[in-house]
């Protein structure tokens, strides 16, 4: 049975063929409100001891600091190797953003023990965090108008036929990466209900092709965003990963899934991807973009 908060979904009885609207990606776009992120997400791994002019947790902290230096090498060492942008000035701004990003810790992990070398007793700790760099390069990037360009970091296009909706119409989502892409799609209502529209129980594969376009609901889809009360602000976000996404908490509700996990957790937990490894580093790219719209 379908969840009481889900007035918005409306079920289909059978598969829908629909067809996208190339022609009109430009137009769809001036009507977005839309923000985004772009990242990429590693492990890595600090050590540190302690001596005489350092506490138990100064060396901690010492051993933090090294595992997050070594997550922002590693990151700017698949960077640099990931991306080729033909304008050399981009591609060294990329390239520098990484190199001063800033450091998020999704999680860790970290051990107190006596091996070698035995100066006094050392802190190992472990993370998986998330390097973010100069949020100015996604500006330069889509001023450059290359955001297509599969050679740059990752970078998925978000939109809507418009930004306004009233009663009775139906709300159709188009996305679009650089590059092929895992992604979660999630709907906020006005009601702050938070819904799982892909996947979904009827479609269930969420790896996309870079560089053509995907309409939601489509396909095997078996719902309808259809906007009905109550009204406000809604908002659909989208995220995006090179590999595959950590889990959220989801039980089906007719042909989406309703969100369990804590709204809060939700980016955190799915920022929980599987690293995978190219030639000597390790990391995944990652972006999140969200859009808004106005249902009345």
């Amino acid at each position: 049975m379908a969840h009481k908060s889900l007035r918005k979904i409306k079920w289909l009885k059978m598969f829908k063929i629909c067809r996208l609207f190339y022609t009109l990606i430009i137009f769809f776009l001036l009507y977005s409100t839309l923000l985004a992120s772009q990242s990429s997400i590693t492990e890595s791994e600090g050590y540190a001891c302690l001596s005489e002019d350092r506490t138990k947790r100064q060396t901690e902290e010492v051993g933090l600091a090294d595992a997050k230096r070594k997550a922002i090498e590693q990151v700017s060492t698949y960077i640099q190797a990931e991306t080729q942008i033909k304008d050399f000035e981009i591609q060294k701004d990329v390239i520098n953003a990484y190199a001063n990003a800033k450091v998020k810790i999704i999680s860790s992990s970290g051990r107190w023990d006596s091996e070698p070398p035995k100066i006094g007793d050392c802190y190992r700790v472990k993370i998986k965090a998330e390097v973010i760099p100069d949020e100015k390069v996604l500006e330069k990037i889509s001023k450059a108008g290359i955001s297509d360009d599969p050679s740059i970091p990752l970078q998925v296009q978000l939109w809507t036929e418009k930004k306004q909706y009233r009663a009775g119409e139906k709300i159709k989502i188009f996305l679009k990466g650089n590059k092929p892409f895992y992604a979660r799609v999630v709907y906020k209502q006005a009601d702050g209900s938070l819904v799982q529209i892909l996947p979904n129980p009827y479609r269930r594969d969420n790896y996309f092709q870079g560089g053509t376009i995907y309409e939601i609901p489509s396909g095997p889809d078996r719902f309808e965003l259809e906007v009905t009360p109550p009204f406000g602000e809604e908002s659909i976000t989208v995220y995006a990963s090179t590999s595959e996404l950590g889990a959220v908490e989801v039980e089906p509700a007719g042909g989406v899934y309703l969100i369990k996990t804590k709204s809060e957790d939700i980016a955190d937990k799915t920022r929980g991807v599987k690293i995978t490894e190219k030639g000597k580093s390790k990391a995944s790219e990652f972006y999140e973009t969200k859009l808004t719209v106005e249902t009345r």
